[in-house]
């Protein structure tokens, strides 16, 4: 039997880095005698158990953060792009490994920073691993300088400040995710940048200087008064009597321009803020970077979004565009950015349907419920977490099947043991360290404390566990019980509050980068790292359900946010969803771990196809529906895995079975109905919820995750083009939930329902409402809010986003959506689509607009007919001008039409080519004609 958890002290060959030497100092222990914190009921304590270990080197021994005065005592974000700068992880480098904050890399040396941007990569380790790994072009610092170290002396959300000081001078350096820029302060020697290779120089205005080294184009920018001078490798300019300069990797020589205006507009801070529209179903999350002016007026500045974030932008981006690890970085002026997504539900469980054999799956819940040991012998925080989570996906099923005696028979294991962890001075406590203002759990797994390893991913199973616990019982949830020490577990595994002084803010999950990493200390050659980005969502889940069973919404609505972010990060950096992240000749369509210079198609314990598939799957809970909002990539990924493994799944059957299940429910069900006889279950799954899961998709269909609810616990599955609505309620009233597409639910207090819904009859909702009759007729208009009808509305005008002076002919960029749903109707052979659409570029030059139509024939959310037109080349003058479909000609189509039964018909609008927004008139105007009888 293979491990199932990777034994991350353990380096893979990929991540090596540097070799051991001298120690930092000591952390001391407290004092002999352990004394509580009480938390509630429970507790932890303050001192370590006797014989365990804390934070420490490779060598080792101990370690302190390394920070600087001005940072004594402030919680020191770990676990974060650029903790190998705070966390010594080897004893013979006081300053940085390589840390990655895209598009520029960086490593802290003697003399600075060094600073590179590589915009190329390269296939490693016999085709697993595909890196862009830092490569010097420059070290950014002061003549003469030799620091003994360098110290993180001020962060905030996104960016560090490293400083050094060798007692004649002193350095400090601002850097960040998405920034181009490097902004720097420097007292007693000159600014001096020290090239890689011998630089030419493109510009050369005194104080501003524009190089290139090794292809890369580097913008060097001296206070006014100052002068450039280039000698060899050595760049140097004299900073008077002021004390600041910066530098800024460029796009191309053309921006020199543009990134000179915002060169002493230095960033100080960043922070996000996110909202929570719960009508809406969307979650919006804003980026923004606080900025001075060192010289002149200009507070406004450049940064690169990473592919998760301008996907779901509308604010205006430049045509610039940065290389990096996470695909193509697109360039935005100004000083903040919003995001919209839409949310995708949580559910503390899957209904039972009539399908499931409600004898076989009791039998299956007593084989868990009454096991001489349920828990398998865990002690330690991550195998005790991964069977308080079996248990708790249990109760909901007992719970709906009316076995109350087993559902509280597992309720009182899963609170019992919840109980012995948060009750300090027994087998298993969690103990506060204060010099790194984090709580460990003892006895630790897998460097969770020496390294400060994966707290996110062993405490979100404390966190969904007491969730569960909550909804059934609120008593034992509430702070002044034992809720206080499960809201301890969550400041120190994603602390919403930037001023708590005990633990930092959201430790594990980094806010720009869109997904949590896992190393406490980064101590790698290619940055930090996170295998299981599920174990992650697991924590988001379970945030999003304790938040509600507990009325906290500010909980809720931070795992909202957490899970909403990472699951299109997921999508994108762990499944390449849209396949144009990874590059084309790593030959893989997942990977199994995402690294600061990379992704690795690996895990930490194993080469086995299986866990490199799986372990970005399990845990499969309420949480996991999110996957199926790319059912593409989930068939991708098994269909790799299956070809690399020889044939289907062994070890993890349930997990695939159930992985599948989110995109084919049938072929789910149908693995587990050859094959569940003798199988030994995933160490953290049971077979009354794999049955119970397979099952209930095959019944009700896979998610659709295109329709939302004004509910965070809410879902919608559709099968055959028959949608089912389940929401749990976990108030102590009635509630109604309402779906995006008209849907209505009717849910009881405290108790999950399930329907088709009732539409109201004077708020009917938009077209494909669950109970609307199908769609009829050949001619849809286009609608604002993003439907197509068969009756038109009065006139309005939706903006097409600019195409950003790039070239998007033929692939959607920032499209308008119009869609209708339900639709029945017979293709009449040899017929084809139609539409006049309605445009107008205004006095903007150099304009198209591109229109695409897709039909998913069946409504199960594949569509089997796409058809991409030629774009429309508006004119500069002020009207409405006709886009018509047989005038432009089709660009391309792929698939093939058949009659209509419940299907989809999707038209997307984007602009193809130009650097202005369009307009397209909707409500009349604007047309859709089909071949459908």
């Amino acid at each position: 039997m293979r491990f199932r958890r990777r034994p991350a002290a353990l380096l893979a060959a990929v991540a090596a880095s540097a070799a051991v030497a001298t120690g930092l100092g000591v952390v001391g222990t407290g004092s002999a005698a352990a004394a509580t914190v009480p938390v509630g009921q429970g507790g932890y304590s303050d001192t370590r158990p006797a014989g365990a270990a804390g934070p420490e080197n490779n060598a080792g021994a101990p370690v302190k953060p390394k920070v600087t005065e001005a940072a004594a005592g402030k919680p020191v974000p770990t676990n974060d792009w650029w903790s190998s700068l705070a966390f010594q992880r080897y004893p013979d480098n006081p300053y940085s490994e390589n840390m990655y904050g895209h598009p520029l890399t960086y490593r802290a040396v003697s003399g600075g920073l060094e600073v590179g941007y590589p915009a190329s990569h390269a296939v490693v380790g016999e085709g697993r691993q595909y890196e862009f790994t830092h490569k010097r072009d420059l070290t950014l610092g002061l003549a003469g300088l030799n620091s003994p170290d360098a110290r993180a002396d001020s962060w905030s959300d996104w960016t560090v400040t490293p400083r050094w000081s060798d007692g004649s001078r002193t350095l400090r350096a601002t850097i960040g995710h998405g920034l181009p820029y490097v902004y720097a302060q420097g007292t007693g020697g000159a600014a001096r940048i020290s090239a890689a290779s011998t630089p030419t120089v493109f510009a050369d205005d005194g104080n501003v200087l524009g190089v290139t080294i090794g292809g890369r184009h580097y913008a060097l920018f001296a206070p006014s008064g100052s002068d450039w001078t280039v000698s060899g490798t050595d760049i140097r300019a004299d900073l008077g009597s002021k004390d600041y300069f910066s530098l800024a990797v460029l796009p191309g020589t053309d921006a020199l321009a543009t990134f000179r205006k915002y060169a002493f507009s230095f960033v100080t801070g960043s922070k996000v803020a996110w909202d929570y529209d719960e009508a809406a179903g969307r979650m919006k999350a804003t980026y923004t970077l606080t900025t001075t002016a060192k010289e002149g007026s200009e507070r406004g500045t450049l940064q690169a979004l990473y592919r998760h974030q301008w996907l779901h932008t509308s604010d205006a981006l430049t045509g610039w565009t940065y290389a990096s690890p996470r695909g193509e970085m697109k360039v935005r002026e100004g000083a903040s950015f919003t995001t919209s997504q839409k949310v995708t539900g949580v559910l503390p469980g899957l209904p039972v349907p009539g399908a499931v054999d409600k004898a076989r799956l009791t039998g299956y819940l007593n084989e868990v419920a009454n096991a001489a040991d349920p828990f398998e012998g865990a002690t330690d925080t991550y195998w005790t977490g991964k069977q308080l989570g079996k248990l708790a996906q249990l109760v909901p099923i007992a719970d709906q099947i009316g076995e109350t005696g087993v559902r509280d028979k597992l309720l009182g294991l899963i609170k019992g043991r919840l109980q012995e962890w948060f009750t300090p001075g027994g087998a298993s406590e969690f103990s506060y360290d204060r010099d790194w203002r984090t709580l460990i759990g003892y006895p630790a797994s897998y460097g969770s404390d020496k390294e400060l390893n994966d707290h996110h991913f062993h405490y979100s199973y404390y966190v969904m566990a007491a969730a569960i616990v909550a909804q059934y019982d609120r008593a034992w949830a509430v702070d002044s019980a034992w809720g206080g020490m499960v809201k301890t577990l969550v400041r120190d595994a994603a602390n919403p509050s930037r001023t708590d002084e005990l633990f930092p803010f959201l430790r594990g999950f980094d806010v720009y980068a869109g997904h949590s990493w896992a190393a406490g200390h980064a101590g790698f050659a290619a940055g930090n790292n996170q295998e299981s980005s599920s174990e992650s969502v697991n924590l988001s889940a379970g945030l999003v359900l304790w938040g509600a069973a507990t009325g906290d919404d500010s909980l809720r609505d931070l795992g909202v946010y957490l899970l909403t972010t990472e699951s299109e990060a997921i999508a994108q950096y762990w499944f390449d969803a849209d396949q144009k992240v990874y590059p084309e000749n790593f030959g893989h369509d997942v990977v199994g771990m995402v690294w600061g210079s990379g992704g690795a198609y690996s895990t930490w314990w194993t080469a086995n196809p299986e866990e490199i598939h799986g372990i970005n799957v399990l845990p499969v809970t309420g949480g996991s529906l999110h996957l199926a909002r790319n059912k593409d990539a989930i068939r991708r990924s098994i269909a790799e895995m299956e070809k690399a493994n020889g044939g289907p799944a062994v070890e993890w059957r349930d997990i695939f079975w159930e992985f599948q299940a989110l995109a084919d429910p049938a072929k789910g069900k149908a693995a587990w109905d050859a094959q569940n006889s003798g199988y030994e279950p995933e160490a953290g799954e049971s077979r009354a919820h794999t049955y119970h899961w397979v099952t209930t998709l095959d019944a009700i269909g896979a998610p659709d995750t295109s329709v939302t609810a004004d509910s965070p616990t809410a879902a919608v599955f559709t099968k055959n083009g028959t949608r089912t609505y389940v929401a749990h309620n976990h108030s102590g009233s009635a509630a109604t939930v309402t779906f995006s597409d008209g849907g209505k639910l009717s849910v009881p207090a405290r108790s999950t329902a399930t329907g088709t819904g009732t539409a109201n009859p004077t708020d009917p909702g938009e077209p494909g409402g669950p109970q609307d009759p199908p769609a009829t007729g050949d001619t849809f208009h286009l609608r604002s809010g993003g439907t197509l009808s068969t009756t038109q509305a009065t006139a309005s005008a939706d903006t097409i986003a600019s195409a950003g002076g790039a070239n998007h002919d033929g692939t959607p960029h920032r499209p308008l959506v119009y869609e209708v749903r339900n639709v029945n109707g017979s293709y009449e052979s040899g017929g084809a689509t139609g539409f006049s659409l309605k445009v107008d570029a205004g006095t903007a030059v150099g304009l198209g607009q591109q229109a695409r139509v897709s039909y998913d024939l069946t409504g199960d959310g594949t569509f089997d007919r796409v058809e991409t037109y030629r774009y429309f080349a508006t004119d500069p003058v002020d009207g409405w001008e006709e886009y018509d479909a047989s005038r432009a000609g089709l660009k391309s189509a792929s698939g093939r039409l058949g009659d209509l039964k419940g299907g989809t018909i999707r038209v997307e609008v984007w602009s193809a080519i130009g650097n202005a927004p369009a307009k397209l008139r909707v409500g009349s105007g604007s047309v859709l004609t089909v071949p459908f009888g």
